[in-house]
């Protein structure tokens, strides 16, 4: 973040990329000397203190630039001379290949003032132009929201990557058993139970039993029954044959 005057932005920055996994923030020339501990970025933070804490505060663009390898200058404004551009999902894609690399270094996402954004010079300094596809009408993003942005797409890109799963993990501490498919000879007795309850209750004729269990068959074996569906099913057969010998008394 170059410049950042609000400590509420730098808070609510060092919670954006917390949330995404990251914590590496620099900070460059901020307008105050105890930015990462005024009250208001601490507030902001909201569980990201420790980010807070750990972050580097450089005089210069050109010294928090230091050891990286890749950097993206984030910018709404199209500029004519400069790096290449490319859109922010692209530019995670290609920070992700980056440090995927052999002998790879590192990546950053430079972001300018919240007023004025970045200067032409401070571009030069980056390898690439970075733009988030925004209505081109009001393309305005707090600082902080374009960080969330960006450390959400680095994110997505290698978690894609890697093939880790993208949905909650569940905080089940065991798994339910009976979630589990049911086996082979589960479904098999159940079936047997269904046909003598389907005999029972008339809807099957096993004089004329046409094509009605093979599409049964088909039918449950199509839905994967689990342990607890197939006790619930053998319950409602149960239920069926009971039913049935109490009317026929």
């Amino acid at each position: 973040m170059v410049q950042p005057s609000h400590p509420g932005n730098v808070g609510s920055a060092a919670r954006a990329i917390k949330t995404m996994g990251f914590q590496d923030l620099v900070l460059v020339d901020p307008r105050y000397p105890d930015m990462t501990t005024q009250p208001e970025a601490v507030a902001l933070a909201s569980g990201a203190v420790d980010v807070l804490e750990r972050a580097r505060i450089c005089n210069t663009l050109e010294e928090a630039l230091a050891p990286v390898t890749l950097a993206f200058a984030l910018t709404a404004r199209v500029r004519d001379l400069g790096p290449p551009p490319c859109d922010i999902r692209q530019a995670a894609e290609l920070a992700r290949d980056h440090l995927a690399s052999p002998g790879s270094g590192c990546t950053a996402v430079v972001l300018g003032t919240e007023r004025a954004g970045l200067t032409n010079t401070q571009i030069a300094l980056c390898q690439r132009i970075c733009h988030i596809p925004a209505n081109p009408e009001y393309s305005s993003l707090n600082v902080a929201q374009a960080l969330q942005l960006a450390a959400w797409e680095l994110r997505y890109a290698l978690l894609i990557e890697q093939g880790t799963a993208l949905l909650p993990v569940s905080t089940a501490q065991q798994p339910d058993p009976g979630s589990a498919l049911a086996t082979s000879d589960a479904v098999q007795a159940f079936l047997a139970h269904w046909e003598q309850a389907l005999i029972q209750v008339e809807f099957l004729d096993p004089a004329h039993p046409k094509k009605l269990m093979p599409r049964m068959r088909h039918l449950f074996g199509r839905s994967g029954l689990s342990r607890d569906e197939v006790d619930m099913l053998r319950g409602v057969c149960t239920a069926m044959l009971r039913k049935t010998a109490a009317q026929n008394k």
